[in-house]
Order: structure tokens, then sequence, then C-alpha cells
């Protein structure tokens, strides 16, 4: 079996800044945007792009993001030499071992790349929105005959401390690397968006695998690795909507950015859907006594209560008198009468009690056990 690129998508980030969202559930599980799951923007990315062998590498609280994963037809990547593969750590003659960091997990899985014989691979990350044609990226690092090629994006020096910066020479090859530095030389980062030549991938992943010293990340060892060895590494720029979602508040930010009509990240774009599960949900109910404001109301929804700047998922309920001011409620929420909330996520399946204010409207809280309501 012969495939020109795959993807493996590393999805088993444990989430810890989004506390209680992933007490039960990895991060690429959370919900987004009122009917998402963050997964589906790298799957969706993945089918448009016409990648249609896709790893998912699962590792902390896997079983409700692997049963989604798994559930290929959602994404349009079921069929004859197409599919999504749930990877968690296994045991083997060697024993059990976890991933021990982002290059390990794909190392551990070389066998299943080799099945496909892949020409390139292209490493995501399961917990990013954004939009990409990964087969114009794959056209880039063709065309420059790259050995990696590996997406950036422009951001504040302010921000720059917090990702890998790739210092390049003007036809954007990449010349130094540097990981998460305390004065960074440009604002160019990196996404965490890899292509690489399948032969120089696996190279350079059995090589690192056998230095007990390595942290096995692609960021602090093989990228810095492959440089040394003069290997060519060209930075591909994107200029489109990016959000990383690791934190309670630019989670917030990222659905509150689908209210602005000008967003770029466009999910209405007909020619570059978003997939995701489609629950038989009743149709909305808005009664005359319901005021709405800049609002996502997803299908399901009944609205008696004001509702401005917020997203709604499924099935959630704001009754008379309730009001819901610049938050996110996850699916199958009920805001009793005369409750109000401001400037808040409320996780799925809770219930506001009646007349309670829950969030103060200055800064994001996150609503996520019943005795928060």
């Amino acid at each position: 079996m012969k495939t020109e690129m795959l993807a493996m998508i590393l999805a088993g980030g444990r989430g810890t800044r989004l506390f209680d969202l992933t007490k039960k559930a990895a991060k690429p599980a959370v919900y987004y945007g009122g009917k998402y799951r963050i997964i589906d923007f790298p799957l969706s990315n993945c089918a448009n792009s016409n990648v249609g062998i896709v790893g998912v590498l699962t590792q902390y609280e896997s079983i409700l993001l692997g049963s989604y994963v798994s559930r290929a037809s959602l994404w349009g990547l079921d069929g004859r030499d197409r599919g999504t593969f749930v990877l968690p750590p296994r045991e083997t003659d060697s024993g059990f071992s976890s991933y021990a960091g982002t290059a390990d997990a794909i190392y551990q899985n070389i066998d299943f790349m080799d099945q496909y014989n892949p020409e390139y691979v292209v490493i995501l990350s399961g917990d990013h929105i954004y939009k990409m044609d990964y087969d114009d990226m794959l056209n880039f690092h063709k065309a420059n005959n790259c050995d990696v090629t590996i997406a950036g994006l422009t951001v504040t020096y302010e921000e720059a401390t917090r990702f890998g910066i790739m210092n390049t020479r003007e036809d954007n090859r990449i010349y130094e690397f540097e990981e998460k530095p305390a004065h960074p030389k440009n604002n160019q980062a990196s996404m965490g968006i890899y292509i690489f030549t399948y032969s120089v991938l696996r190279k350079a992943l059995i090589e690192d695998h056998a230095v007990e010293t390595s942290s096995h990340d692609f960021g602090k060892n093989i990228i810095p690795n492959l440089l040394n060895e003069g290997k060519r590494l060209f930075a591909y720029p994107f200029a489109g909507y990016w959000k990383d979602v690791g934190t309670i508040d630019s989670l917030w930010e990222a659905n509150m950015d689908l209210l602005d009509p000008a967003n770029p990240l466009g999910l209405g774009d007909e020619k570059w859907k978003i997939y995701t599960e489609d629950f038989p949900e009743l149709p909305q109910f808005i009664t005359d006594n319901a005021e709405i404001e800049k609002a996502l109301i997803n299908q399901g929804c009944y609205v008696d209560g004001k509702v401005k700047g917020s997203v709604l998922f499924g099935g959630v309920k704001v009754k008379k008198g309730a009001q819901v001011i610049d938050s996110v409620i996850m699916p199958n929420v009920t805001i009793e009468e005369g409750a109000v909330v401001r400037k808040c996520i409320v996780a799925e399946n809770l219930t506001i009690k009646a007349g309670h204010q829950i969030g103060d409207g200055k800064k994001v809280q996150l609503i996520a056990k019943e005795e928060d309501c």
C-alpha cells in the first residue's frame, strides 16, 4: 500500500489549565463554538485537504475522545484506503510505555506509518482551532525540496516567549529554532504543524529514541538535531485565524470571536466545512418573551429569557426572566427562572438554580460543578 501523505494528530494532552472541563476528557474533546469539539478542526482540515489516513494518538482520559474519533464517517474519512485510527500507548515485547514526549509518541507508531509506506507525514496538534489546506503546504514542501516544513504564524513579541521561534533567511529557510526563548530574535512562531519527508522523520525518530537524555520532543530535540545535520527546514507562512485554546480565557475568547461577523475563521464557508456530530435535536424555540442580541443558538435550545453576546450549545434552556450575558453555555444546561449568568463558561448538563447570579462580568469564570450553580 502506498500513500503520498498521512496525518498523525497528537491528541493525548491533559489540558490542566482548562480545569474541570478536562477532568474526564482529553483537551481535544472539549466543546467549542456551539456544536463542535476542538478535534473536529484538524480532522476536517485533513478531510478537506484529501489526507485520507489519519492516526490520532491518545493518552490522557482517552475513552470519550477515542470513541468519537473512531467514527470516521463524521468527517468523510471512511471508505477504502481512508480512515481515522485511534493510537493509544500499548504493550509490546519490550513492555508497556506511555508516550514520553511528542516525538516518542510518533516513534512508538512507526509500524503504523510503515504499513502505508508514505512519502510524507503531516504531524498536527489535536487542540488548535484553525483552517488550513495541508495540500498547499505539501506543495510548498515539494517546491523547496524540504526535509521538514513547519507552519509559522506571526505573533507579538510578548507572546513569542511561549512558542518555538523560527529564525529564517529571506527564502524562508530556517537556520535556527529556539524553543520558548526568553528574548526572541523575531516573532515567527511554530504552530506545531510539521510536514516531514518520511524517510527523514523515520531516521530522526529512531536516532532520538536511542538518546536516554533526550526529552523526545520535536521542538526541543528533533528540529534542532535536523538543523545541526544541515537538513533543509523551511517555514511555511500562515496568515489565517489560529487559536490555541489551552486556558479558560482563550477558550472563552475563541467562542466570542465567532460572534464577530468579520471573524476570519469563517465557519459558514461552504468550500471548507468543519464537520462534526449532528444530533437529532428538535428545532430551537424562541418565545415572545425572549430578548436576543448577537448570539449563536444551536438546535434544541429553548429561550424564554435574555441572551446577549453568548454561545448556546444544543439542548440549552433559558427560562423566563433568566439572563445569559457574554457566556458560553455547553450542551443540555438549564438556566432557571430569574437566574443571571455573566461572562462564564458553563459545562454540560448543569442547572443554574432559579434566582442565582453567577459571574461578575469582569473575569471569565468556569462553572463545572453542581455546587457552583
